[in-house]
């Protein structure tokens, strides 16, 4: 009930200063105890991917890129985390300024590229937080490493997490990296879930404990695209796909300030992208990979629609800006009746 109050002031701030601060807070507020007094939804336990989720609305990679914010962020009432991208060296991103809002249209431009602390930092983060909830692990390439080496990023950063992560997301859609779109073609996607799928294998075995895999697809595919991208899941035996990353159209916003600056597009103008792709993909994958649901979701209707749409999960992230945690609880809420 207060977001609607605070959230003038963060608007006035850099968007990437708000976003900092916003954090920072959150962790203060968790440690005094503040969080336990939001009013919580009792949320419908789902069974995905092998895994208990307490409910079915969780965070999307983006938010805590290093696992710094962990507990803070899970005391809102989110059935699961999601962290990341995380890359196997640090790397600092694009130049800023690279995150924008759009007020106007409840959206936000993003050109981040990536930047993170290292996976090691991030295991380590992960490690000295104790949590035991349901914590996914994004995972990316170096903007450096060329794209016939990524599967050694990729496999790199697998190896470091699996034993950190009850599920880990292959990011090969992020269209703030050069070229990493091209990861999601017929052949260098085959190869790339080939790769992964034999090192989960290994590592299972390894660790005694096996950790699905999910792969993270963009909302600007065609109806082609998207048949051969669930084939190969089918074939290759993914364990999830989420739907989708941020999206490089502008239809939706042109004209409004900041509409033209580059990088992903996310927030109310991508629902209805995102929800075509989770439909596609819910036709072609016939309930053999399950889909988690990310893209314009603001409200609890928002949620429902993916839902219908084929996702087994929800996630969200821009949504939060707009509105704040309440709209965990009314997801949350929402997806249990």
């Amino acid at each position: 009930m207060l977001y609607p109050l605070i959230r003038p002031a963060l608007f006035s701030l850099d968007p990437e200063d708000a976003h900092g601060l916003t954090l920072a807070g959150l962790d203060v507020a968790h440690r005094l105890g503040l969080l336990g007094l939001l009013p919580r939804a009792t949320g419908k336990p789902v069974h995905v991917m092998g895994i208990d989720f307490p409910n079915a609305v969780g965070l999307a990679a983006g938010m805590d890129k290093d696992g710094a914010h962990i507990n803070a962020l899970a005391a809102l009432g989110f059935g699961f985390i999601e962290i990341g991208t995380v890359t196997p060296r640090p790397q600092s991103g694009n130049p800023k300024p690279r995150l924008f809002r759009l007020p106007q249209a409840e959206a936000i431009i993003n050109r981040m590229g990536f930047n993170n602390l290292g996976v090691d930092n991030l295991v380590r983060n992960v490690a000295a937080s104790g949590f035991t909830g349901v914590l996914g692990i994004n995972i990316g390439k170096n903007k450096d490493t060329p794209n016939e080496q990524a599967v050694d990023d990729y496999l790199a950063c697998l190896d470091t997490v699996y034993a950190h992560a009850r599920y880990v997301t292959v990011n090969i859609s992020s269209p703030n990296t050069q070229n990493l779109r091209e990861l999601q073609k017929d052949e260098a996607l085959d190869a790339l879930l080939s790769a992964i799928k034999h090192r989960q294998s290994e590592l299972a075995q390894q660790h005694g404990r096996y950790v699905p895999v999910a792969l993270k697809i963009a909302p600007d595919l065609d109806e082609a695209q998207i048949a051969a991208i669930a084939a190969l899941l089918m074939m290759h035996r993914i364990d999830a796909v989420i739907a989708t990353n941020t999206t490089l159209a502008r239809d939706a916003v042109g004209g409004l300030p900041n509409a033209g600056e580059t990088g992903g597009l996310s927030g109310a103008p991508v629902r209805d992208a995102s929800t075509r792709v989770i439909r596609a993909l819910a036709h072609h994958l016939k309930n053999e990979v399950p889909i988690i649901g990310v893209g314009g979701i603001l409200s609890g209707a928002d949620a429902q629609e993916k839902i219908a749409a084929g996702a087994s999960l929800v996630q969200l992230y821009s949504g939060l800006i707009y509105r704040g945690p309440e709209l965990v609880r009314e997801c949350v809420l929402s997806l249990a009746r």
